[in-house]
């Protein structure tokens, strides 16, 4: 995101503390003279004097095998540090977008999911701290649009992945882990029986989403699914990975985590209308691209 405001032109100011990105995936941005980064946890205030026209919060561990280890911090991410990034958007009269997720809809009895769906979540399980803080950051947003008529629009973001992905330990995805795991040999860990299902969005094509979500007048106040409508099974991923990748690794099946979502499709009705956005890149050029960059920086 950062990298493609800057190649249009725009002034940049990237707020991170770095918790599960890395400072490598903008340090051939640091001596550009349109970004400024700080290093901060935006849980915490923050003062912010550079006029602003847009904010952006996209701010939160998303992987599953970080919801044990740092709920709090997760919690804290997406309400408290939407509180800070409404209140600096309050400040400079800023377009505001959240990055809600798909999470929100928990395990669906609605597929493809429409915006309209309210959830079917569990608040004390596992994904709880992820879940409910994502639904608490969309009130929060809503409740500044209402009381501050503060401009807002809303992501709920599917799957995404693509080159820079994190593939080690807790950090890692099923798609980085599955070709980290492809390209040197091991086993693919295939949770449940792997009939459950997601759908991917190639990193380019969800950033041109959420760009026309901040620009367009028409998605003032929206909330919108941003996600890729082709549905596939894990254990079909699983087997496209190894077959892309030209590896003989073999598969091992886990029990299925705790409220783990059976089946992940959006219904993008609403970014088609309003954003005028489909996805452009197929699973099979995503998980081209990904893999070249896996393998060439292990």
């Amino acid at each position: 995101m950062c990298e493609t405001l800057i190649n249009s032109g725009a002034y940049v100011t990237c707020i991170d503390n770095f918790a599960s990105g890395q400072k490598a995936n903008i340090q051939s941005l640091m001596d550009n003279e349109r970004f400024r980064f700080i290093e901060h946890n935006i849980s915490t205030p923050l003062p912010i004097d550079t006029p602003l026209d847009y904010v952006f919060h996209m701010a939160s561990r998303a992987s599953p095998f970080e919801f044990e280890h740092y709920p709090i911090q997760i919690l804290k991410a997406n309400t408290m540090g939407v509180l800070v990034a409404l209140g600096i958007a309050k400040k400079h009269h800023a377009r505001f977008v959240y990055t809600s997720t798909s999470e929100v809809y928990g395990n669906p009895d609605i597929v493809p999911t429409p915006e309209t769906y309210h959830g079917n979540v569990n608040p004390i399980g596992p994904r709880g701290c992820y879940d409910e803080a994502k639904r608490c950051g969309e009130a929060y947003v809503i409740a500044f649009r209402r009381q501050h008529h503060l401009n807002t629009r809303i992501a709920r973001i599917f799957n995404t992945y693509g080159p820079r992905i994190r593939t080690d330990g807790i950090y890692g995805r099923v798609i980085p882990r599955f070709i980290d795991q492809a390209l040197t040999g091991k086993t693919l860990t295939v949770f449940g029986d792997g009939s459950q299902t997601r759908s991917f969005t190639y990193v380019t094509d969800q950033i041109e989403g959420l760009l026309r979500l901040a620009a367009l007048d028409a998605a003032e106040g929206q909330v919108i699914n941003i996600g890729n409508v082709n549905e596939i099974t894990v254990l079909e991923l699983a087997k496209k990975v190894i077959a892309l990748t030209g590896s003989h690794s073999s598969l091992s099946f886990h029990p299925l985590p705790e409220d783990d979502p059976l089946r992940r499709r959006p219904d993008v009705t609403r970014a088609k209308k309003i954003l005028g956005w489909q996805p452009k890149a197929s699973l099979d050029t995503g998980l081209a691209r990904t893999i070249e960059w896996i393998r060439s920086v292990s």
